[in-house]
């Protein structure tokens, strides 16, 4: 499945569930997560779009590793399964 499909699910699945799936870029800060995931009670998720079989780069791994140290959920959704699993957590 190809990145920008996968994005769109995203967005108006997410909407479905109450919250927002904004664009994310920062000026300073190269190879932060494509979306932040905003959901109601203050619920921070950062996500990494890739077509199928598309791995991040190393610079975007790291910028996963270092969000994920500071306690947020970032994570790749790369397929219609990986979609649905970070959905299915979004509402747990």
């Amino acid at each position: 499945m190809n990145e920008k499909l996968l994005e769109k699910k995203l967005r108006e699945k997410v909407k479905k569930l109450g919250g927002l799936a904004l664009k994310f870029g920062t000026t300073y800060h190269t190879g932060m997560p494509d979306r932040i995931v905003l959901m109601p009670g203050g619920k921070a998720n950062f996500v990494e779009l890739k077509s199928t079989g598309k791995k991040p780069t190393t610079l975007q791994v790291k910028s996963l590793e270092l969000l994920t140290d500071l306690g947020f959920k970032a994570v790749v959704i790369d397929s219609q399964e990986s979609l649905a699993q970070f959905l299915n957590n979004l509402i747990q």
